[in-house]
């Protein structure tokens, strides 16, 4: 029997996802949780295989979440449910200690069959992700600035570009408009961008933002 803990901050969510694996033979539903830390009251309390995990969720930002999991307990699976389709999301979530990563879209006709490979010892990920990861891991491989940027402050980068502000970013992520304006400067100085506008532009060209 493979346990299982849903997390993400919408109850139909996590109720769809308990209906899709429901009825499957070999799957448990044995615990979900709303946030982070109910995340880790969960990896702490339970004794599961895997936690399905949304990458956006209040407080801490997911890649530090999947840290925070596999510090606790490092045999935990962690399959990533996002709705960011970007590669380079599912590369950081990787490189973070997920075994697989999953966008909502396609998660009903696959979820089961990401569920069983990561239990099983396997990792789910796209084709362009291994190639990403593969490239990444290439002696004198060169890699674009965005790379630079923490977890953080790549969180920060695409609430940016997708038009919020520092005080509405920092509500959300339930961080001082300070720290918040700390990390947009030094996420821009990473990057070498002078504005807002070039911000953007960036995000585009590197398909890490709406056209």
């Amino acid at each position: 029997m493979i346990r299982l803990v849903f997390a993400d901050d919408h109850a139909i969510v996590r109720e769809g996802l308990k209906r899709i694996v429901g009825d499957v033979p070999g799957l448990q539903v044995v615990g979900e949780a709303a946030d982070g830390t109910e995340v880790m009251q969960r990896v702490r309390e339970l004794d599961f295989d895997v936690l399905v995990l949304d990458l956006s969720m209040p407080g801490r930002s997911g890649m530090e979440l999947i840290k925070l999991v596999k510090a606790e307990k490092p045999k935990l699976k962690i399959l990533v449910l996002s709705m960011h389709q970007e590669t380079q999301y599912a590369v950081r979530a990787i490189k973070s200690g997920a075994s697989g990563y999953l966008t909502k879209e396609s998660a009903p006709a696959l979820l089961e069959q990401a569920i069983r490979k990561i239990a099983a010892g396997g990792a789910y990920i796209s084709a362009e992700v291994a190639e990403q990861l593969a490239l990444g891991a290439m002696p004198g491989s060169e890699a674009v600035p965005h790379e630079s940027l923490s977890d953080r402050e790549f969180q920060v980068f695409r609430m940016l570009v997708a038009g919020q502000s520092v005080t509405d970013i920092a509500q959300q992520l339930h961080l001082s408009v300070k720290t918040v304006s700390t990390h947009k400067a030094n996420l821009m100085q990473k990057l070498g961008l002078p504005n807002q506008s070039e911000l953007v532009r960036y995000a585009i060209k590197h398909g890490l933002g709406e056209a």
